[in-house]
């Protein structure tokens, strides 16, 4: 069960589950509390080839221009050509069960055919940074929204503490009214041993924190997206074909390799995966890629015309 720090009440804490948790009672949370702090989730054997992996970037990445990325934090995308063992951050099975089922919705009333990446990206908070503001990561796409389009995972690198800039969140405003602003006290911060990840939902209001300490605080984040909507990052270009096609299809697909029912995203009428493996060239063979519900309805067509006279004429 979810640890409650001594209180039940929506919003007062961050509910958090051992890695040998299940992914049920973790997606059960992370819908709930709209937050989810999974400690010790990453073995320290993949953690430290992830750190070595991103080591040198970190050194040479630059500190941000603005306020908002932080004038003293350091940030890099296209993660997986930079350091390949952070594949497995995005493939950890407890994780992307859970962003799947979450993402995707009820089996019975889907709202996208698949997932994808939205982004890649580490994140080093340096010494003196200021805590950056409150905001909602679903406001990369300015539309009206009955369900979740995006969740992301940030892995720590390092221990996540108050002092060191720990990410902050406000469990439960996933479900505000989005012009009920935060108050004074309501972020809570994701304090947590390093291989641990929080998870939270694209409504929840978050942001990092101050470091006060004297160490750079280190995290990657892992953003998952429903497939039909366009990325933060433009993935096909930090991750090249050169790069993608090593890596395993289930992550090639998670890029961008894939086709979403009804026909979005082809190559020639085809899953884009079968350019990237080489099998289709200039010209293809179209297929129909058509959704569940298409198939059904063209099933029924042909089984009575007469009834379906509409369609066809």
């Amino acid at each position: 069960m979810g640890v409650d720090n001594g209180s039940t009440a929506l919003g007062s804490f961050l509910p958090r589950l051992p890695v040998g948790a299940g992914a049920a009672e973790a997606t059960a949370l992370l819908q709930e509390h709209g937050v989810l702090v999974i400690e010790n989730a990453l073995a320290v054997r993949d953690r430290h080839a992830v750190d070595e992996g991103l080591e040198p970037w970190f050194e040479a990445a630059r500190h941000g221009a603005g306020p908002f990325f932080g004038r003293q934090t350091r940030r890099f995308g296209g993660l997986f050509a930079k350091a390949p063992a952070c594949a497995g951050l995005a493939l950890h099975p407890l994780v992307l069960e859970v962003m799947e089922t979450v993402l995707k919705g009820p089996a019975e009333a889907p709202v996208c055919d698949s997932i994808e990446l939205n982004l890649t990206q580490a994140i080093g908070i340096e010494p003196g940074e200021g805590a950056q503001f409150l905001h909602r990561d679903e406001e990369l796409w300015p539309f009206a929204r009955s369900f979740e389009v995006m969740a992301n995972a940030m892995w720590m690198l390092d221990d996540f503490t108050e002092e060191n800039g720990a990410t902050r969140l406000i469990p439960g405003s996933h479900r505000w009214p989005r012009d009920r602003e935060p108050l004074p006290g309501e972020a809570l911060t994701a304090e947590a041993p390093k291989g641990s990840v929080v998870l939270w939902l694209g409504g929840v209001l978050h942001a990092g924190g101050a470091n006060r300490s004297a160490a750079i605080r280190r995290g990657v984040v892992m953003s998952y997206k429903l497939a039909w909507l366009t990325g933060g990052e433009r993935l096909l270009l930090s991750t090249p074909p050169e790069v993608a096609r090593h890596l395993p299809e289930r992550l090639q697909r998670l890029l961008g390799y894939q086709l979403h029912r009804p026909n979005l995203g082809w190559v020639e009428g085809q899953d884009p995966i079968r350019w990237l493996r080489g099998e289709i060239g200039q010209l293809a063979e179209v297929h129909d890629n058509l959704s569940d519900q298409h198939v059904a309805l063209l099933d029924a067509v042909e089984r009575d015309p007469a009834a379906f006279a509409g369609y066809l004429s």
